[in-house]
């Protein structure tokens, strides 16, 4: 089956096979961001943006993408990112670095779409995403400062 969608800013054509999962179609073709975790969707750590929404690789059949937008973190070039990534080094918020570019896909799709969240709202974005190391203070952190860093201010007032 042939589908078609744009990754990373370029549309692409691909042969999948029956039951192939995004995953498996990423890092078949470079996007080594995309972690192979849990393969059940608990984890986080095959974390893409489907649409500028944060969704699991390892739960989508590459079929379903047909026609939409992919991102993973080799096609996130921009203010916002480079803002998230500086904060994430600057807070401690990248340790092992297993979960770090999911986070950042979480986190990306949240203030897209949020520029001011509340702490609750960040917790709530990184609920999808299991990090060993950091106990997610230091991450919760950096996209505060992200966040104020972008206009937000991250006391949740809107």
């Amino acid at each position: 089956m042939k589908v078609e969608f744009e990754l990373n800013g370029k549309e692409q054509k691909f042969d999948v096979k029956p039951g192939e999962v995004l995953l498996d179609l990423l890092r078949d073709n470079g996007c080594k961001s995309v972690k192979r975790g849990c393969e059940t969707g608990d984890c986080g750590a095959c974390m893409v943006l489907v649409n500028g929404r944060a969704m699991t690789s390892c739960t989508l059949f590459a079929a379903q993408v047909d026609g939409k937008e992919i991102r993973t973190v080799e096609g996130m070039e921009d203010n916002l990112t480079d803002q998230l990534k500086q904060f994430m080094l600057e807070a401690g918020a990248v340790q092992c670095g297993f979960c770090t570019p999911g986070v950042l896909i979480s986190a990306y799709s949240l203030l897209t779409h949020n520029k001011n969240p509340s702490e609750e709202e960040i917790k709530a974005a990184l609920d999808g995403n299991l990090c060993r190391c950091t106990g997610y203070v230091k991450q919760i952190d950096a996209i505060k400062e992200t966040a104020d860093s972008i206009g937000g201010s991250s006391d949740g007032k809107k």
